[in-house]
């Protein structure tokens, strides 16, 4: 198993060097790789046996793989089977196929990661090459978005490398484990790192921008995958180092409710999926044992959503809600909004109750709250009006969606168990209540809420003070 799985984090990289050699078969090697790195975390469930692999003695590379990296890796063979499925009519050159599976295999290398440095390194690659398929079509707004993106992503991983740094002055070793015996400091600019790479808490509202800006194949890699490289390191920190595990629920809730509370007042259907992609990662990193499983499912749903709303005839709510839309695209989009929503027969709901049977006391009623917020945003989705003219879609389309939506009802299986009277019960009551607040109350709703917060020099600030607040938990701690 050593070996295969040393193979399959080299493949991705060996296939982009190759698409290069044939660039008439991009799509097929591409695809052949997104499959076996399927095939690999179908393996891992199976087998249900952890590889832990040391390579370069005390300076690295640790990797792991186990059930929680299994649900990550999944979720990137998806997601990336399905864009290159969207992509595969188009005009789409050979580069983009190329970078998309380096994007793939870099994603990979960070989920297997168990220390700091080859870490760093992983996320380093996945940054770039996620800049190029961001700045791709080469227009002036594609440049400064994807420039942004870069910006933003340097900025984090220079904290986050000082951080590594006190870790192995501290243990002379890089592996997550050392965080125990760090001094707080270093917890704290790595941790800054990760939370901005993924999304987290005020420092990851460049998050809206550059998934809503983005090409839509793009957005949905970006917000079923990429940013989760961030996220799987700080489960993986809480699960390894008990003492951190209070801090990373901490900014599990107040990101969760950070997201959702502007969700539930943008009219821009891509800003509006960018934001609860921030509440949705809340939820992950509310309860860090069963974050893998809400992971894969949030990949598969976002990334749903994301190919439909390129889809729609507008961005804009308001102009929807005069536009009848397609019967066959309406029906996709309320599979997906139900499922994130947490309505039973897709993976949502089991994900949803999953996660809430692990939260602690206090974490409940703002969870509670947070799902009443998704509830609330999705309804915009579901009660549009339906029975449109059929729209041409990318002739991929309907492939992409299907493999994702058959995903949703397929892991579903996974956590059987949650199908008791009580669980069916809860989410229902709060998905009535939320369809009941959108159509009394939010539907006519036009509070604006400002996008100052989003500028990069407001980010750069908030990094400052989310560094202050983490210094302060661990010291605390």
């Amino acid at each position: 198993m050593t070996t295969i799985t040393i193979a399959w984090i080299a493949l991705p990289f060996f296939l982009g060097f190759v698409i290069y050699l044939f660039p008439k078969l991009d799509k097929f090697l591409a695809l052949c790789g997104a499959v076996i790195s399927g095939a690999y975390a179908l393996k891992l469930f199976v087998e249900n046996s952890p590889i832990k692999l040391q390579l370069v003695d005390h300076f690295g590379v640790i990797l792991l793989v186990d059930q929680l990296t299994g649900y990550f890796i999944l979720t990137n063979a998806l997601v990336t089977a399905a864009v290159l499925l969207y992509c595969w009519h188009t005009d789409k050159s050979t580069f983009f196929f190329a970078q998309t599976i380096i994007l793939h295999g870099s994603v990979n290398a960070a989920f297997a990661c168990s220390d700091f440095i080859s870490l760093y390194v992983a996320l380093e690659v996945s940054g770039i090459a996620a800049f190029l398929l961001i700045a791709y079509p080469r227009t002036d707004r594609s440049l400064w978005v994807g420039l942004s993106y870069l910006f933003v992503s340097n900025t984090a991983m220079l904290f986050y490398l000082v951080g590594a740094a006190l870790v192995y002055k501290a243990n002379h070793s890089f592996d997550f484990a050392g965080l125990r015996g760090a001094p707080p400091e270093a917890l704290a600019l790595i941790f800054l790192g990760l939370l901005i790479k993924g999304g987290v808490f005020v420092s990851g509202l460049w998050l809206p921008l550059t998934h809503s800006e983005s090409e839509t194949p793009v957005s949905a890699l970006l917000s079923g995958v990429v940013v989760k490289t961030g996220i799987l390191p700080l489960l993986r920190c809480a699960l390894i180092v008990p003492e951190i595990d209070p801090i990373v629920r901490i900014f599990g809730v107040g990101t969760a409710l950070l997201g959702v509370s502007y969700a539930v007042f943008e009219k821009d259907t891509k800003r509006m999926l960018a934001f609860h992609t921030i509440s949705q990662l809340g939820f992950i990193l509310a309860a860090p044992v069963v974050g893998g499983f809400y992971a894969l499912t949030h990949g598969l749903v976002k990334s749903t959503l994301f190919l439909i709303a390129g889809a729609l005839p507008s961005r804009n709510f308001k102009e929807l809600q005069q536009k009848p839309i397609n019967n066959a695209i309406w029906i996709a989009l309320v599979i997906a909004s139900f499922s994130i929503s947490g309505f039973p027969l897709l993976s949502g709901f089991g994900a949803k109750v999953l996660t809430t049977k692990n939260l602690l006391p206090w974490q409940t009623i703002a969870m509670n709250v947070a799902a009443l917020g998704t509830a609330i945003s999705f309804a915009k989705f579901i009660f549009l009006p339906r029975g449109g003219q059929e729209k041409k879609v990318r002739p991929g389309f309907w492939a992409a969606v299907i493999l994702l939506i058959g995903g949703l009802i397929v892991a579903n299986i996974a956590y059987a168990e949650a199908y008791t009277v009580a669980n069916i019960i809860k989410p229902l009551a709060i998905i009535a209540v939320g369809w009941l607040a959108y159509l009394l109350i939010f539907r006519q709703a036009a509070l604006k809420l400002p996008r100052m917060l989003e500028r990069f020099e407001h980010l750069v600030g908030f990094m400052s003070l989310t560094l202050i607040l983490l210094f302060w938990m661990r010291f605390a701690a």
